[in-house]
């Protein structure tokens, strides 16, 4: 079979999505057994929807697998137009659904989707998009990058009404990440960056509950049973957790100690059961994630699929930011942000959306080595890795 009609599947990077996926399956288990049998008496519930979640998340995927991106170039105006259609519903009353004081959700076939989790992806479509078709300008001048930063910067202030400080944050991050690798001049960059850290720390001071998140973030024993709770909890579960942990199933703190044990805190039960050995395969396989992103990134370029290649660099960016600071939060040097673990935490949207953005990854390898350059650059990439095994044999 020729290689333009045969089906690629980048099998490293499925069978790290997997392992993240089925440790993740362990854990929310473990970390919501007792939360379970106390709403519904059923202590696997929570196992059961995520399995459900899976399963839809992993159809979606194949159904992404199956569009041809040259498609999502050129409907990104339209992907643009209903990401901020969903940002705007979610915030009419009667439309958005809210939960905890946060107006975040629509409700949808009888569950709450949080709209900013499809959002997010639909915006950094366009905005790779953008990188593609207005390269030159992108490399040459300031306004080529205040036009795409001025889009960020509007649809998180529209995260920021919800409020979503976690998602704007990581969408920044991964928009910006985007366009300084498509071209942007470093010192449109760095000016970039720091306007961002201004307006940062401005939305941190004007709002009270931000405010109180960073001063407990800095020290959260100076009130560990109101403000500091969560992260006094969290950091106690990780110190039991020593070199191996207590054990799988034999965590503490997530009975009715630690708040979101399943959710936003479920490394912090990881880290109690499975001890500094769990941490470090988890770091390893996230790391390995990314870094896989990256080399898909590479590859499609290499092939000439820039819009492709930005594509898998968006993927890999958001998931690294996203489990850098779940992770940073979970061990107390980041404030708290309400984003979850990807690919592990219990959560309908965000493992959805995210096993959907999977399939695009994948489908950005596939096109990738059906093209004679990408193909190429594959085999040149694996003879030097064996290249390099082999010298290590026999050093």
């Amino acid at each position: 079979m020729s290689s333009k009609r045969a089906l690629h599947i980048d099998r490293i990077a499925l069978a790290l999505i997997l392992a993240i996926v089925l440790l993740g399956l362990v854990m929310v288990t473990s970390a919501s057994i007792s939360i379970a049998s106390k709403e519904s008496g059923n202590p696997f519930a929570y196992l059961e929807r995520q399995l459900v979640l899976c399963v839809t998340g992993f159809v979606l995927a194949t159904l992404v697998f199956c569009i041809r991106t040259e498609y999502l170039e050129k409907m990104a105006w339209p992907l643009l137009i209903g990401a901020l259609a969903l940002l705007f519903i979610v915030l009419v009353p009667g439309l958005g659904h809210s939960v905890n004081g946060s107006r975040r959700w629509i409700r949808l076939l009888g569950f709450n989707f949080q709209a900013s989790e499809m959002a997010r992806v639909l915006v950094l479509i366009f905005i790779a998009s953008y990188a593609v078709r207005r390269e030159d300008e992108l490399r040459s001048t300031a306004m080529g990058l205040i036009k795409p930063m001025g889009l960020l910067a509007f649809v998180a202030l529209l995260l920021l009404a919800e409020p979503d400080f976690g998602a704007a944050s990581v969408l920044f991050i991964t928009g910006f990440g985007i366009l300084f690798i498509a071209g942007a001049r470093l010192r449109y960059v760095l000016i970039g960056a720091a306007a961002l850290a201004g307006a940062a720390t401005l939305l941190v001071v004007i709002a009270p509950y931000r405010m109180a998140r960073v001063t407990s973030f800095l020290d959260p024993w100076a009130d560990p049973y109101n403000s500091g709770f969560q992260l006094t909890q969290s950091l106690i579960a990780i110190g039991r957790g020593e070199w191996f942990g207590v054990g799988l199933g034999e965590s503490v703190q997530k009975l009715f100690y630690l708040p979101e044990a399943h959710t936003d805190f479920l490394f912090a039960v990881l880290a109690e059961e499975l001890g500094l050995v769990g941490v470090a395969a988890t770091l390893a396989l996230f790391i390995a994630l990314v870094w896989r992103s990256f080399w898909i990134a590479q590859l499609a370029s290499r092939a000439g699929l820039k819009f492709q290649s930005y594509l898998a660099l968006g993927f890999g960016l958001w998931l690294g930011a996203q489990a850098l600071i779940n992770i940073g939060v979970n061990m107390g040097v980041l404030p708290t942000k309400g984003l979850t673990l990807p690919l592990m935490s219990y959560g309908r949207s965000s493992m959805i959306v995210t096993l959907a953005w999977v399939g695009l990854l994948l489908r950005v390898y596939h096109e990738a080595m059906q093209s004679g350059r990408g193909m190429a650059t594959a085999r040149r990439a694996d003879g030097e890795d064996r290249s390099l095994r082999a010298a290590g044999a026999e050093a």
